[in-house]
C-alpha cells in the first residue's frame, strides 16, 4: 500500500512539471509574438518629438526699432494635432529580398545611425560661435549700390545663360517698379562682420501682404552683383529676393587675392573660419533680419546658392530651422568620403594655395589625404566629420529640400553623397513628407550650374512657398 503511494506520487509530480514547462513555453511564445510583430502597439524606443516652435541654435533674438518683432514659426498641421517631428533617430530600413553588394550593405548599415538634429545644431552653433571676433547687437546701416563690384579672377564673366534661363513675369515698365535696396548688417564685431546686403522687390503701394523671401549666394570670388538676374526674376514673380557678399569677397574683399590670404591665415592662426563656417554665420544674423522685416512672411524663407553658396545654403538650412525651402546647387559633397576614397584633388584645386602652404608647413613632398585633413579641421573643424553631409543633409529634414548635382561633377561625385541620401530619405519618410526631398544630378554635367538647374530650383520654390 505505502509502495503504490508513493508510485502515485511520483506519477503526479511527473505530469505537474510536464504541464508547468508547457505553460512556460506558452507564455514565453506569446511573448515574444507581442514583442516582434509588425502590428505590435509597442512605442519605439528611439522616436522622440521635437518641440514644435524653431530654434536658431540658440541665437538670441535681436530687436530692431524698425521691423516688427519676429513670429513663432510652427509646422503646418495636419488634422487635429501636428504632425510628428522626428530628431532623425531611425527606425530599422526595410528589408529587401534583392541581392545586396558590400556597398548597398555600408550604405544601409550607416543610414540606420541615429542623427540628432537638435543636438547637432548646439554643437554646430558652438563651433561657430568660438572665433567670432566680437559679440554686438544686430544693426543695420545703410549702404550704396556698387556701380564697379570687385570678382577675385583674372578675367571675371560678364554674363551667365544659366542665371538668364529663369522665369520672370513679363511686368511692363519692369525697371521703374523694381526697387532696390543696399543695406550693412552688423553681424559681429571686426571688419568682416559688416554683412553687405541687397534685396530687390516690386513696389506696392499700401500694400500691407508679407511676401516669401529667397536668399541666394555666389560661388567663389564672384560677389552679390553677380547674382542680379536671379534677384530680378524672382522679385518679378513677388518674392522678396536677397543677395550677400561672404566673407572676403565682394564688398568685403579689398583685392583679387583677399580670400585665398584670408584661408591661409586661418591655417597659420587658427582664429577665423573663413571657408563656409563664418559665412554661415552670418546667415544665422540674417535669418534674424529677414524674419522681422513687415513685407518678409517669416514661415516663408528659402535659400539656396551656386558651388560655394550652394555650400553655404547646406550648411545654413542644417544650422537653423528658419530656412524653411532649401535649394543647394552643385554644392552638397561628402568632405569625408572623399578623403576615404582618394577623390579630394578637384576640390582642393578650388583653393588649392592653402593647402600648398600647408603642405609645405607639414614638410610634405606633395599633398595628400593627410594635408588635406588637417587643413580642413582648422579651417572648418567638423567639416569632414560631424557636420559632413551624412549628418547635416537629413537634419533639414522634414523642410523641402532639393539637391541639385552634375552627374560628372568631380568636386561633388555622387558616389559620396550615397550615405547622406540614404539617411535623408529615411528621415522624410520618418517624418512623413517623402514628395519634400530630392536629389537630381543632370546627365554629363561637371562643375556647372545649368540653365535647367535655375529652372528646376525656380519650380521648387514656387511650390512650396507661394500660396
Amino acid at each position: 500500500m505505502e509502495h503504490h503511494s508513493k508510485n502515485t506520487f511520483t506519477i503526479c509530480n511527473y505530469y505537474f512539471h510536464k504541464a508547468t514547462i508547457i505553460l512556460l513555453v506558452s507564455i514565453i511564445t506569446l511573448t515574444q509574438t507581442q514583442l516582434f510583430s509588425p502590428t505590435s502597439t509597442m512605442t519605439h524606443a528611439l522616436i522622440i518629438h521635437l518641440p514644435l516652435q524653431h530654434s536658431t541654435l540658440s541665437s538670441p533674438s535681436t530687436n530692431l526699432p524698425h521691423v516688427r518683432h519676429p513670429l513663432a514659426h510652427t509646422w503646418a498641421r495636419q488634422g487635429p494635432s501636428p504632425p510628428k517631428i522626428f530628431p532623425y533617430k531611425y527606425r530599422a530600413l526595410s528589408q529587401s529580398t534583392r541581392p545586396r553588394s558590400n556597398t548597398d550593405t555600408l550604405v544601409t548599415q550607416m543610414a540606420e545611425e541615429a542623427v540628432d538634429a537638435q543636438k547637432l545644431r548646439s554643437e554646430f552653433y558652438r563651433v561657430l560661435s568660438s572665433r567670432r571676433c566680437g559679440k554686438v547687437p544686430l544693426t543695420v546701416e545703410p549702404a550704396k549700390p556698387v556701380t564697379d563690384p570687385l570678382f577675385q579672377e583674372a578675367n571675371p564673366p560678364s554674363f551667365s545663360e544659366a542665371m538668364n534661363a529663369c522665369p520672370n513675369a513679363n511686368i511692363t515698365n519692369f525697371k521703374e517698379k523694381l526697387q532696390e535696396e543696399n543695406l550693412y548688417l552688423i553681424t559681429e564685431a571686426g571688419e568682416q562682420g559688416r554683412l553687405p546686403v541687397l534685396i530687390l522687390s516690386m513696389k506696392e503701394e499700401n500694400s500691407t501682404q508679407k511676401k516669401p523671401a529667397v536668399v541666394f549666394l555666389h560661388s567663389t570670388n564672384k560677389n552679390k552683383e553677380w547674382l542680379r538676374p536671379l534677384l530680378e526674376a524672382y522679385a518679378s514673380r513677388g518674392y522678396v529676393a536677397i543677395a550677400i557678399d561672404s566673407r572676403y569677397h565682394g564688398e568685403r574683399a579689398t583685392n583679387i587675392t583677399t580670400y585665398r590670404d584670408a584661408l591661409i591665415s586661418a591655417w597659420k592662426r587658427g582664429n577665423t573660419m573663413p571657408f563656409l563656417f563664418d559665412t554661415v554665420w552670418d546667415l544665422i544674423k540674417l535669418a534674424d533680419y529677414l524674419t522681422q522685416r513687415e513685407d518678409v512672411d517669416p514661415a516663408r524663407l528659402g535659400i539656396t546658392g551656386e558651388s560655394l553658396g550652394g555650400m553655404h545654403a547646406w550648411l545654413a538650412a542644417a544650422a537653423d530651422t528658419r530656412y524653411a525651402v532649401v535649394v543647394p546647387i552643385i554644392g552638397v559633397q561628402g568632405f569625408r568620403w572623399a578623403i576615404d576614397n582618394d577623390k579630394w584633388q578637384a576640390r582642393v584645386d578650388s583653393i588649392k594655395p592653402v593647402f600648398e602652404e600647408a603642405r609645405i608647413d607639414l614638410n610634405k613632398s606633395a599633398i595628400d589625404k593627410e594635408v588635406v585633413e588637417k587643413v580642413w579641421d582648422r579651417i572648418a573643424p567638423g567639416l569632414a566629420s560631424q557636420f559632413d553631409s551624412p549628418h547635416t543633409v537629413p537634419a533639414i529634414a522634414p523642410r523641402p529640400l532639393l539637391i541639385l548635382n552634375g552627374a560628372e561633377d568631380p568636386r561633388c561625385p555622387l558616389a559620396g553623397l550615397d550615405v547622406p541620401k540614404a539617411r535623408a530619405i529615411k528621415a522624410y519618410e520618418d517624418a512623413h513628407s517623402v514628395d519634400k526631398f530630392k536629389l537630381s544630378a543632370e546627365p554629363g554635367i561637371g562643375h556647372q550650374m545649368t540653365a535647367l538647374m535655375v529652372i528646376e530650383a525656380s519650380h521648387w520654390f514656387d511650390n512650396f512657398l507661394i500660396r
